[in-house]
């Protein structure tokens, strides 16, 4: 397709990056849908004309519209990005399935589910069954900076690269660089993998335990996440692109990136109720550390500092022991990192 045909299409979810996604794509001239799970929710953004709960000061075009109806929603619908949090993703598709049209899907929920272990494309086949054509839109994106249109790159991939292209063509704006790639598993892996990351990186800050405590873990868990993924069947190179190495670096810095923000409290001395009170948003970092364990175990894959944080947030490990246990394991080499142990 060109940039100069209309596209419909609906936003499902209305979370920060699901509203600034359909910003964008409304922007461009498409006619863009949100679709909400909450009447009330829905009704408030038809009326304010923009998200304030979870995107505040970010106006509405006026191709965008919003509705609580899921036939609305995919009346005549060419595709559909799905902006659902992974352990809602199930369930919410369950209830819209019946309206489904078949069009194409862009997912850009981080995630592996608890109760499967799948991360959100297989969640789709799971519900859907294997016809719907699934790409994943990931990368370094921080909603509320691209709200406010400061430069970003991200990368959609699809194993047809004539539906990544639809998606790029729809959404690049002059601050939204969008590249395409043909590696689904690895994209969507390594969007889900560095929101665990990033709830250690906060633990850090909160702790006080400097930058080079720092620039360690965030070296370490991307080769955890690189060797989960390449096992699953990704391609090495993709972690270390904008949906691996760029998406960490912005996931674990920036003050706006909830899943940072949530370990930092942890490492203040709150409690996971406290710090989940106080950032005011799914932290999917906290279910997706559990599943990632569970499935590391699964697959025989070591991967300590996940292991290691899933031990902190759900076995009361004390995050200095965890410090030191991190720190006191048998030296090893660095070289092949990408092997299924540390």
């Amino acid at each position: 397709m060109t940039r100069s045909q209309t596209q419909r299409i609906t936003v499902l979810g209305d979370g920060g990056m699901g509203t600034v996604c359909a910003i964008m794509l409304a922007e461009n001239g498409h006619n863009v849908t949100i679709w909400s799970a909450f009447e009330d929710q829905a009704a408030t953004m038809a009326a304010d004309r923009e998200n304030k709960k979870f995107l505040p000061g970010c106006a509405f075009p006026e191709t965008l519209s919003v509705t609580a109806d899921p036939a609305e929603a995919f009346d005549g619908v060419d595709w559909v990005m799905s902006a659902i949090p992974t352990q809602f993703l199930r369930g919410v598709w369950e209830r819209l399935a019946p309206h489904y049209n078949g069009a194409p899907i862009c997912s850009i929920t981080k995630g592996v589910e608890l109760s499967t272990l799948m991360p959100p494309t297989q969640i789709l086949h799971d519900v859907l069954g294997d016809s719907p054509l699934l790409a994943v839109l990931s990368g370094p994106s921080i909603a509320p900076e691209i709200g406010r249109k400061l430069p970003a790159y991200v990368v959609v991939a699809c194993e047809d690269l004539s539906f990544a292209e639809t998606v790029q063509h729809c959404i690049v704006r002059p601050y939204f660089r969008v590249y395409t790639n043909d590696d689904i598993t690895g994209v969507e892996l390594a969007g889900a993998l560095k929101n665990i990351i990033a709830l250690a990186a906060g633990m850090i800050d909160g702790l006080k335990l400097g930058d080079n405590t720092k620039a360690g873990l965030l070296t370490r868990g991307l080769v955890e996440i690189t060797r989960l993924g390449v096992h699953l069947g990704a391609k090495p190179e993709t972690f270390y692109g904008l949906a691996g190495v760029g998406d960490l670096v912005t996931t674990c810095t920036s003050p706006e990136g909830r899943n940072r923000s949530f370990g930092q409290l942890l490492g203040e001395g709150k409690t996971a109720d406290e710090a989940l009170a106080a950032t005011n948003a799914v932290v999917e970092g906290v279910p997706t550390t559990q599943s990632v364990t569970a499935l590391g175990k699964k697959l025989g894959i070591e991967l300590p500092v996940i292991e290691t944080l899933n031990a902190i947030l759900f076995e009361g490990l004390c995050p200095w022991d965890a410090l030191e246990m991190l720190m006191n394991r048998p030296p090893r080499s660095e070289a092949n990192s990408t092997s299924d142990d540390d």
